[in-house]
């Protein structure tokens, strides 16, 4: 028996420390890193090399509690501008969306299986979330940065769906179990989601403020203070699923709330976070790759290659079109939010609810969710940043490489400690000093350490400590940062030449010949902008007007924009000025003779 002990945790640890290392090839080759994860565990399963593994509530029950790991965090670091900015659109989507989606993939399901719409309905339902933690790791591994709106929307999206995919597997499992028609208990399913929804936001915030109250209150030791959090996570996730409400709702909002209460040990708990939610992600992929048994894949291989076809390219995009029209998203943005539907590891999680209920379809169900969510990955995951420059929704970075450190500072939580590393070609290695109101106090050059004001010029690879208000870190950002990488088409993105957004429109109009109407005509070049991009202007928003594109370079903290570009618009239709077959040099050409009609002071 205790050498039994001793194997299973040697495989184990075995078994993470091999997946880990292997997602070093996920950053080298942008692979999705849930994928690495699974086929770490397919590999070393039952038909790789021959661990044996089948227990469904064993898997099902790690599983959850590392879902519940990962949904606080994801809260948790989740902050509120981001959540005000997409709730609306994003909170549809996680809601009537996944209804939408899974009722479409369940119509075909039932056609391409030959089950019930029932078991074909709870097949969408199972596969109806989206994985956070891929969209995002693949976003990172291909240096994309996503325009702020469609990356708030993914996030929150990405965020609050699983409850609603959770409540719908296990209400539709219930049912395919019990015999009942989901018109007979029409009333009741409503009800029993009202109550878990309603108790999930309610004890979640109530969660959420309980952590904040006692972490501000509790003279805890440094290294017990994320122990006690995630406990008291825990303690909201199981009592809140006990009483019949959404765990996983309430866990996902007490991270919210926490995590924006401007805790004293905010920087702590996000390091000890980040590391618990790598081994959740790690220890639930690979006990889902171990419960799959491939050699039954054969049976319904091309059934779920077609569905995952289905699911990718017809039923998310409909239930997306959908959902974001009332929203004022541009095609291009729905595409992509219509594209970045991973499905992870949570559908897997879901597909073994069957397998405990004993369902007549239960192994059909999940090796056809299995075979999905690795098709998701291969055809989603790896095209994901090519698709997104391919709809033109990623942006320049503001700034360039920086290496910072945020350190923890006993007392008021109204000042922050910092320590950055001085990078090559930033302005302070130039010679830019450090402004008074930055404090800064010391500075670590080679081992050793100086007083400010006493180290002369800073050098690449000094550190430097400053002790500052929480409103100032951008702006020492971009004196600590090295210049941002210029790509070719960064002209292309920004414009031609800039333009004055606090002049009047009319002088626009007048000298580019937009056609404009009086109303129009008395705004500011900013003003109309936001009236065209729906009464919201974000970094690197384009507004097509006539013959020109007007593109958002800047804007300031209350969402005015306070520098602008233009370039001629691409779409050859709105003026004939400029033909679309014209090459490098003629738009030159055409750009100095339009230059030359414009007001001096333009």
């Amino acid at each position: 028996m205790i050498v039994d002990i001793y194997l299973i945790i040697l495989v184990g640890t075995v078994l993470i420390l091999f997946a880990a290392f292997s997602s070093l090839l996920a950053f080298r080759f942008g692979a999705p890193l849930l994928l690495i994860f699974l086929s770490v565990g397919l590999l070393a399963g039952t038909d790789g090399l021959g661990l044996e593994f089948d227990n469904a509530p064993l898997a099902y029950f790690v599983g959850t509690v590392a879902l519940a790991i990962i949904l606080f965090d994801s809260g948790f670091q989740t902050k509120l501008s981001t959540f005000k900015q997409a709730a609306a659109p994003a909170l549809t989507l996680a809601t009537v969306g996944v209804v939408g989606t899974a009722a479409l993939f369940g119509w075909a399901a039932s056609l391409l299986l030959g089950v019930s719409f029932l078991e074909g309905f709870l097949l969408g339902s199972i596969v109806g979330s989206t994985d956070a933690a891929a969209v995002f790791f693949l976003l990172k591994t291909g240096g994309i940065t996503i325009r702020d709106r469609v990356r708030s929307l993914l996030e929150i999206e990405s965020g609050t769906n699983d409850p609603m995919a959770i409540f719908l597997t296990i209400t539709l499992v219930e049912l395919v179990s019990s015999g009942v028609s989901l018109s007979d208990l029409g009333g009741d399913v409503v009800l029993g989601f009202l109550q878990q929804m309603g108790l999930g936001l309610g004890f979640g915030l109530a969660g959420g403020w309980l952590i904040a109250w006692l972490v501000a209150r509790l003279a805890l030791d440094r290294g017990l203070l994320p122990i006690v959090t995630l406990a008291l996570a825990f303690l909201i996730f199981a009592l809140t699923g006990a009483i019949g409400g959404s765990g996983f709702l309430a866990v996902y909002v007490a991270g919210l709330y926490a995590g924006n209460a401007r805790l004293k040990s905010a920087a702590t708990l996000k390091r000890f976070q980040d590391g618990m939610t790598w081994l959740a992600q790690m220890a639930m992929f690979l006990i889902l790759g171990l419960l799959a048994t491939p050699r039954e894949f054969d049976a319904i291989v091309w059934q779920a290659i077609l569905l995952a076809g289905f699911l990718i390219f017809v039923a998310r995009p409909v239930a997306v079109w959908l959902c974001l029209l009332p929203f004022n998203f541009q095609r291009r943005e729905t595409a992509f939010v219509s594209w970045v539907g991973l499905r992870g590891a949570v559908s897997i999680l879901l597909a073994i609810l069957p397998l405990i209920e004993g369902l007549d379809a239960s192994r059909t169900l999940f090796n056809t969710a299995f075979i999905i969510v690795l098709a998701s990955l291969l055809v989603q995951g790896w095209t994901l940043a090519s698709v997104a420059k391919r709809l033109r929704l990623t942006v320049p970075p503001k700034i360039g490489p920086i290496e910072k450190f945020e350190l923890e500072l006993p007392g008021s939580p109204d000042h922050e400690l910092l320590s950055y590393r001085v990078v090559e070609n930033s302005p302070v290695a130039k010679g830019v000093r450090v402004p008074r109101w930055a404090r800064p106090s010391l500075v670590i050059r080679e081992g050793r350490s100086m007083r400010y004001q006493y180290a002369g010029r800073l050098r690449p690879g000094d550190y430097v400590f400053l002790f500052i208000s929480p409103r100032f870190p951008p702006l020492l950002d971009r004196l600590f940062a090295s210049p941002a990488p210029v790509e070719e088409d960064d002209r292309e993105f920004f414009g031609d030449f800039a333009v004055d957004p606090t002049r009047d429109a009319g002088s626009l109009a007048d000298a580019y010949d937009v056609p404009l109407s009086e109303d129009d005509r008395a705004l500011t070049i900013a003003e109309l902008m936001t009236r065209r991009l729906g009464g919201q202007a974000e970094y690197g928003d384009r507004a097509i007007i006539g013959p020109v594109e007007l593109i958002v370079r800047e804007t300031d903290p209350n969402g005015t924009i306070t520098s602008a570009g233009l370039s001629l618009s691409p779409d050859p239709s709105s003026s004939g000025q400029i033909p679309f077959f014209f090459n490098r040099r003629d738009l030159a050409s055409a750009l100095r003779k339009l230059r030359a009609r414009k007001p001096s002071k333009s």
